[in-house]
C-alpha cells in the first residue's frame, strides 16, 4: 500500500469516525460509569454527614438488606441497559433495513437474509404478467433479475419515445412497482394514470419520473437504477436491448404489420415475429445473469409482444440456450384477442420453437384448473393443454399441470400460486441434471455477440 492510500484511509477516518462506533459506545459506558460512582460518592458523604427526615428511610430502601438493595440496582440497570440497546440496535439498522407497517425489525432482518440465500431467478417477459410473476416470486428470494423487452410503442410509452428518444419505459415501470419496497401509496402513485389534462392525458406518472430520471442522469439505464434504488426495489430490472428496436409481424395472410401495438389491433393469425434492427445487441449485464441464473422462468404474458421480442435479441437467446439454469415456460391461462384466438398450451410451444429455436425449454407450467365458460365481456377462452392430434408437439418438455390461476381473475395467474409451482419445480430439479459443464462468462459473453 502507497503512502498516498495510507494518508487518506488516515484523512477518511479522521473525517468519520462513525466508523469507530464500538469503541465510543465503550468510552460512554466508562463514562456513564464513573458519573454514577461520582454520584454514590456524594450521596454517601451526604448521608453521613447529614440527618435527614425519617421518610428517607423508606426512599433510600433501608429495610432492605444491602446485598439486596445492591441486586436491585444492579437489576434495574441490566434491564435498563438491555432496553437501550435494543433501541439504538432499532434505530441504527432501520437506515438499512426498512420494515413495512406489518412486521417488526427483526422479522424484516430475518426475511433479510432468508430472502438473500434464495436461487437466482431470472424473468423474461413484459406487461402485466410479468409483473405479476415478479410480485409472487420476491416472496422466495430477493436475488430477481427481471428482462423487459423494449419494444412497446403505443400508449404513453410511444408518445414518451417519439417525443424523448427514450428507450420504451412501460414494461420497466410495471416491474419496478412491482418489486418495490417502498410504502403502497409510493407504488400506486408510480402506476397512477392521468385520466385528463392537455398533454398529460393517457400518461403514466411512473413513465414521466422514469423519463426525467433519464435526462437528470444522462442515459436511460442509470435512470432505471436510481429509480430503482429511491423505490427500494428488491432485485434488478434491466431491458433486453438499450437500442431503439421496432416489432414487425407478418400474419398468414402474408401481411406485414409494423409497430407493436398495431399487431395486436390487427388481430391476424401471425406467422413470423422480426425486430428491426435484427442485430440489436443484447444488454451485457441481462447475459451475466442468464449464464449466472439457477432458473431461467419464460412468460407468462402477451406471447408475440411481450415475451417473444426478448428471445429475437440474439444474444439473450443464445445466453439462454448455454446457460445450465432450470429453464421452464410459463403458459397464459386463457388466449389473448389478436394474438392468440383458439391456442392451446402446444400452440404456444409451437411458437416458441418457431422463434427461439428447438429444445430451449426444461419445462412448461400448464394450468389445470380450467373453466370452459369465460365472461364474454373479456373476449378470452381458457388455455387447454392441446387439441386433438397435438399432444406429439408436447414430446421433449415436461409438462407440469397445477392450479395457477386466480380465482378472482380467471384469464390471470396466481402470483403466489405461481411462485410456489415454480419453487417446487426449482427444488426437484434433479431429473433436469446435466453433466455439461457451465460456460464460461468470457466465453458465453463473445458468442452472444
Amino acid at each position: 500500500m502507497t503512502t498516498r492510500n495510507l494518508r487518506e484511509m488516515s484523512t477518511f477516518k479522521w473525517l468519520y469516525p462513525g466508523m469507530h462506533i464500538k469503541r465510543w459506545l465503550l468510552l460512554l459506558l466508562f463514562g456513564v460509569s464513573l458519573m454514577g460512582l461520582g454520584i454514590a460518592y456524594v450521596l454517601r458523604e451526604a448521608y453521613l454527614q447529614y440527618t435527614l427526615p425519617g421518610i428517607f428511610y423508606y426512599l433510600t430502601l433501608q429495610f432492605i438488606p444491602r446485598w439486596g438493595r445492591g441486586m436491585l440496582f444492579i437489576s434495574l440497570s441490566l434491564s435498563t441497559v438491555g432496553l437501550a440497546t435494543w433501541k439504538l440496535n432499532q434505530s441504527l439498522l432501520y437506515a438499512f433495513v426498512r420494515p413495512s407497517r406489518e412486521e417488526s425489525v427483526a422479522e424484516a432482518i430475518y426475511n433479510k437474509r432468508i430472502l438473500g440465500r434464495g436461487p437466482k431467478i431470472v424473468a423474461i417477459g413484459g406487461g402485466t404478467g410479468l409483473s405479476m410473476l415478479l410480485r409472487g416470486l420476491k416472496q422466495h428470494t430477493s436475488n430477481l433479475t427481471a428482462i423487459v423487452t423494449v419494444a412497446d410503442d403505443g400508449g404513453s410509452t410511444g408518445r414518451l419515445r417519439q417525443e424523448f428518444g427514450v428507450i420504451a419505459p412501460g414494461d420497466i415501470r410495471q416491474c419496478i412497482a412491482a418489486l418495490a419496497e417502498a410504502e403502497p401509496l409510493m407504488s400506486r402513485l408510480f402506476q397512477y394514470r392521468f385520466s385528463e389534462g392537455t398533454g398529460l392525458q393517457g400518461h403514466s406518472f411512473g413513465n414521466l419520473f422514469i423519463v426525467a430520471m433519464s435526462e437528470i442522469t444522462g442515459n436511460f439505464e442509470t435512470a432505471i437504477h436510481e429509480t430503482s434504488r429511491v423505490l427500494n426495489v428488491r432485485g434488478a430490472i434491466l431491458p433486453s436491448t438499450l437500442e431503439d428496436v421496432t416489432l414487425s409481424a407478418r400474419t398468414k395472410e402474408d401481411e406485414l404489420v409494423v409497430g407493436e401495438h398495431n399487431i395486436t389491433e390487427r388481430g391476424s393469425g401471425i406467422q413470423q415475429l422480426y425486430l428491426n434492427p435484427p442485430w440489436a445487441e443484447a444488454h451485457p449485464d441481462a447475459v451475466r445473469a442468464l449464464l449466472d441464473a439457477d432458473i431461467i422462468v419464460i412468460g407468462p404474458g402477451s406471447l408475440y409482444t411481450s415475451v417473444l421480442p426478448n428471445l429475437l435479441v440474439d444474444g439473450i437467446r443464445k445466453a439462454t440456450e448455454q446457460t445450465q439454469a432450470l429453464k421452464v415456460f410459463v403458459c397464459n391461462v386463457a388466449t389473448q384477442k389478436g394474438e392468440t384466438d383458439g391456442f392451446s398450451a402446444a400452440d404456444h410451444l409451437i411458437a416458441l420453437e418457431r422463434h427461439a429455436g428447438k429444445n430451449l425449454i426444461d419445462a412448461a407450467i400448464v394450468n389445470n384448473n380450467i373453466t370452459s365458460n369465460l365472461p364474454e365481456a373479456w373476449e378470452s377462452e381458457a388455455v387447454e393443454l392441446a387439441h386433438n392430434g397435438d399432444s406429439q408437439i408436447l414430446e421433449g418438455v415436461r409438462i407440469v399441470e397445477a392450479d395457477v390461476i386466480a380465482e378472482e381473475n380467471r384469464y390471470r395467474h396466481d402470483p403466489e400460486k405461481l411462485a410456489a409451482t415454480i419453487l417446487r419445480l426449482y427444488y426437484g430439479r434433479d431429473a433436469f441434471a446435466t453433466q455439461s459443464p457451465r460456460p464460461s462468462e468470457e466465453a458465453a459473453l463473445a458468442s452472444t455477440r
